[in-house]
C-alpha cells in the first residue's frame, strides 16, 4: 500500500472497550499525521474496519460493516478477532484491500502516512469524552465457549512506567476520565519480569497522575484482592465494577472451564457490596450453554435474583468454532434459549429499575458526554448511569456534580450543583 498524504478516513469500531481503545490510539495517531477522521456519510477515502468474534453475532455485524465499507467506495483494511480468525474468507470479501493482524493493529497509522508515528502513545480528543487506557492484552484462560485466546495470544502487560506515563498524557491532555482496559484485566502485570498486580498499578496512577476519575473496565471475580477493594473506596475511582458471572450453577460453570463456583461469586459481591455503600456491580450471564436444563438456568436465575447486582448483559449461547462448547451435545433448543434470556432480562430491567429509584436525591459527579436535540447535556455518572442534564452549560468532557431529580426513559434526570470560589 502507497502511503498517502492527508486522506479521509472512517474508524467503524465493533468489540470490547479493547477494541475500542485500540482504535482510539489510531485515531489520534492519523489526526496528528494530519488525517480526517470522519463519519461514513462523509465519503472517505479509507475506512478501518476494527471487528469482533465473541459471538455468532458479532460475526455477522463484522461482515456488515466489511461490506458498508465497500460500498461507501472506501478502500477497506480490516483488522480485529473476527478477522485474525477469518482470514481467508475475509480477504475472499469485495473490496477489502488488506488485512491486518492484531499484534500489527497499532502499525495501521504507518501504512497510511510517510512518517513513523508512535500509535501507542496518541490520545484522540474530539470525539471522545472519556481516554480508554489499554494495558493488557491477551488472555491465558480457556473458557469451553471462547475463541479470544486465539484471535489475541497469550496475556502480555504494558510496562507499569508506560501506562502511567500514558495516564498522565490523558490528563494533560484534557480527560477526566480514564478507562483501564485489557481482555483479561485481572491478569495485569504477571508477565512481567519484575511482577506487578493490577492493584498496586491502579495505587501507583492514583498516586502519581492527577486525574479525577479512574474507571476498572470488566474483572473476573477471584481477581478482585483486598488491596483493590481498600483502594475503591477512593472518591477518584469509580463507584462501579463489572464482573462476569456467566452462570450460576456449578456443574455449567466446570463444563465452561471457569475458575470459580457459585458460592464463591456470592460471597465476594456481597462482600464488596457491603464494603462499597451504593456501588454499581454489574455482570454478563450466557443462557443456554449445552446441559443447562430448567434446575442449572433456575440456579442461574436464584443466585442473581438474591444479588446486589444493579445490572446485567444476557446473552444466548453462541457456539464458536473450534471451542470445546462446540464440541458438546445436550444443546439448548432455540426457543428455550430466548425464553431464558427474556426471562432474564426482565430481572435485570427490575435490578436496575431499583438501583437507579435509589440515586434519586443523591449527587453524582458526571462525565458529560454529548448534547441531545433538545438543548440537554448527556453524561454518565461514577456509578455508571446515564444522566440527562437539562440545560447545556457545560463542554464535552468536563466532570461536574450533578443532584438527581427523577428518572426519564431510563435515565436519570439531574441538575448541577452550582460551585462557589
Amino acid at each position: 500500500m502507497a502511503p498517502k498524504e492527508h486522506v479521509k478516513i472512517s474508524i467503524l469500531t465493533l468489540g470490547c472497550k479493547v477494541n475500542q481503545a485500540e482504535s482510539s490510539s489510531i485515531e489520534g495517531a492519523l489526526k496528528s499525521c494530519g488525517h480526517q477522521v470522519v463519519d461514513m456519510s462523509e465519503k472517505p477515502d479509507v475506512c478501518i474496519v476494527n471487528t469482533c468474534t465473541v459471538t455468532a453475532k458479532s460475526d455477522c455485524q463484522s461482515r456488515q460493516l466489511i461490506r458498508r465499507a465497500h460500498r461507501a467506495g472506501a478502500r477497506v483494511l480490516v483488522t480485529g478477532c473476527y478477522s485474525e480468525l477469518n482470514k481467508e474468507s475475509v480477504q475472499s470479501m469485495q473490496g477489502v484491500e488488506e488485512i491486518i493482524n492484531n499484534a500489527n493493529k497499532l502499525s495501521i497509522i504507518n501504512k497510511l502516512s510517510d512518517k513513523t508515528t508512535d500509535v501507542s502513545s496518541a490520545l484522540s480528543g474530539a470525539s471522545k469524552s472519556r481516554f480508554f487506557l489499554k494495558i493488557q492484552d491477551g488472555c491465558d484462560y480457556s473458557c469451553s465457549y471462547c475463541t479470544i485466546p486465539k484471535a489475541r495470544g497469550a496475556s502480555k502487560s504494558v510496562s507499569p512506567d508506560t501506562v502511567v506515563r500514558q495516564a498522565a498524557e490523558a490528563v494533560s491532555a484534557g480527560f477526566n476520565e480514564i478507562v483501564l482496559t485489557g481482555i483479561h484485566l485481572g491478569a495485569y502485570g504477571l508477565d512481567l519480569k519484575h511482577k506487578v498486580t493490577l492493584s498496586e498499578l491502579v495505587e501507583t496512577i492514583l498516586k502519581q497522575t492527577t486525574i479525577s476519575r479512574l474507571r476498572i473496565s470488566s474483572i473476573e471475580v477471584r481477581e478482585i484482592d483486598d488491596r483493590l477493594l481498600d483502594l475503591l473506596t477512593d472518591r477518584r475511582i469509580c463507584n462501579h465494577l463489572h464482573i462476569p458471572l456467566q452462570s450460576g450453577n456449578d456443574r455449567i460453570l466446570q463444563l465452561m472451564n471457569r475458575t470459580y463456583n457459585s458460592e464463591q461469586f456470592s460471597f465476594k459481591i456481597t462482600q464488596i457490596s457491603k464494603k462499597i455503600q451504593g456501588i454499581s456491580i454489574g455482570t454478563d450471564v450466557i443462557v443456554g450453554f449445552p446441559g443447562e436444563g430448567d434446575a442449572e438456568f433456575q440456579s442461574t436465575y436464584s443466585l442473581l435474583e438474591g444479588l446486589a447486582i444493579s445490572y446485567m448483559h444476557v446473552f444466548p449461547f453462541s457456539s464458536r468454532p473450534g471451542t470445546d462448547a462446540a464440541e458438546m451435545t445436550d444443546n439448548t433448543p432455540p426457543e428455550v434459549k430466548n425464553s431464558r434470556v427474556q426471562s432474564l432480562s426482565l430481572l435485570n430491567a427490575r435490578k436496575k429499575a431499583i438501583y437507579m429509584l435509589e440515586q434519586v436525591g443523591n449527587t453524582h459527579d458526571v462525565l458529560i458526554e454529548d448534547i441531545n436535540i433538545a438543548g440537554a447535556s448527556l453524561g454518565t455518572s461514577g456509578n455508571y448511569l446515564k444522566v440527562i442534564i437539562p440545560i447545556n452549560k457545560h463542554p464535552r468532557g468536563s466532570l461536574i456534580p450533578v443532584r438527581i431529580k427523577g428518572i426519564q426513559e431510563g435515565r436519570l434526570i439531574g441538575s448541577p450543583i452550582l460551585q462557589h470560589n
